[in-house]
This record gives structure tokens, sequence and C-alpha cells, in this order.
């Protein structure tokens, strides 16, 4: 399972590859630098994520812990970098809403195998093709207010390549094809959801990215605010069937 699972993620990169060197072909060096900048970071995060469900769940539960232990600290540092007296109740609230999706995302990093990889390849191929498809075709702002480069087309485009991989991995999580298109689109909701939430926070605050640990991105919130809530939904999923 694991070596069809791993040339599958391959060919979405080969086919990311391809889309990144159509979109940066007519940009100055230093926009083509950091458009492949970010797509090299996040080859080494995705294959990093792969292996650590390959070779266990304690090793993903401890990445986990790493990426929401993170999360928190980039949240309270953007406050106390840019916010003040006025912003507590919003980062107290924000850091509840924040733990919730974060617990849900840990109990997530526990479950069987080959959940763990149908929510990550979702997650995966929402992110990367909603981006591809806003840069190709472009169009409406889905919410321009809060975050300026999402658009309608991308969020379409991403969530139907979704559905088509959730469509091909029914098989590996054992579930008709309607049951897995169902789940897929609840992760696509919750991940969708993540994203916006975190750019409302950034919105709130007025900056643009939480931190510089991973080069390329806006942090470790900007890199997984959809895995989170997205594995928060597939440990609702499952103790609700």
């Amino acid at each position: 399972m694991e070596q069809n699972l791993y040339m599958a993620i391959l060919v979405y990169f080969l086919l990311g590859a391809a889309a990144f060197a159509y979109i940066s072909r007519n940009k100055d060096r230093n926009t083509r630098r950091a458009i492949w900048t970010k797509y090299i970071s996040y080859l080494l995060i995705i294959h990093t994520l792969f292996a650590s469900i390959y070779f266990g769940p304690h090793i993903f539960t401890f990445v986990g812990a790493i990426i929401v232990t993170a999360g928190v600290y980039e949240l309270i540092r953007t406050h106390l970098t840019h916010g003040g007296q006025r912003s507590r109740m919003f980062l107290a609230s924000s850091m509840l809403l924040y733990l919730v999706f974060a617990f849900g995302f840990l109990r997530y990093t526990s479950l069987e195998k080959e959940l763990l990889y149908f929510v990550f390849f979702i997650v995966t191929v929402f992110d990367a093709f909603s981006q591809i498809s806003g840069q190709l075709i472009g169009g409406t702002k889905l919410w321009p207010s809060i975050s300026p480069a999402k658009t309608i087309s991308g969020t379409v485009g991403g969530g139907t390549l979704a559905l088509i991989t959730a469509s091909v991995l029914a098989g590996i999580i054992g579930t008709s094809l309607i049951f897995a298109l169902f789940f897929a689109l609840i992760i696509v909701i919750f991940a969708l959801s993540g994203d916006l939430l975190a750019s409302f926070y950034k919105r709130h605050y007025g900056v643009k990215d939480f931190s510089h640990f991973i080069p390329g991105h806006g942090g470790f919130l900007d890199r997984f605010d959809s895995l989170i809530p997205g594995g928060a939904a597939m440990y609702i999923i499952n103790c609700l069937l």
C-alpha cells in the first residue's frame, strides 16, 4: 500500500512542478526563486509527514505534537509582537479554538494508518492544487478582506481534485465511494476553515507571516493550518461512526 501511495505523491508533485514552471515562466528572478523555495520546502515537509506515518503512529504523534506546540508559540509570539492590552480577549478566544482543533488533531494522529494516509492525501492535494488552480485560473477572490490571495477558482479546483483523490483512496479506508467522498468533503471544509481562521488572525494583527521558521512559508501555522483541523475532522468522524 505505502509504495503505491508514495508513487502517487511523486506523480502529484511532478504535476505541481510542471504547473509552477508554467506559472513562473514570465516572473522575475526573485519571484521564481521564492516559488521554487516554497515548492522544495513543501516537498520535504510532505516526505517527513509520510515517513512519520509509515514508521509508526508514535512517531507521527510526536511530529504532530511539535506542529501543535509550534502553533501555540506562533500565536502567542504574534500577539506579543503586534498586539496589546486590547487584543488579550482575542488571543484567549483564538487560543481556545486552536486548542480544540489541536486536541482533535493529536487524537487523529493515533488512528489507524489508513485513516492517517487518507487525511494526509486529501489535505495535501487540496492545499497544493488550490494554490495552483488559483494562480492558473485567477478570477474572483474568495474572501479578500481575510485572505487576499485565495480565489474561488482555486478553492473549487483544489476541492475537486481532493474529491477525485478520495474516490481513488476509498478502498484504502475500506468504505464505499459515497462515504469516501463525504469524508473528504468534511475534511476539505475543515481544512479551508482552518486556513481562513489563520488568515483572519494575521489580518487582526496586521502581519503577513506567523514566523520564518520554514523557508518559503509563513510559519508552522501557515503550513499546517489545514492539516490540524482536517485531522480533527477525521477524529470526529471516526468517533461518530
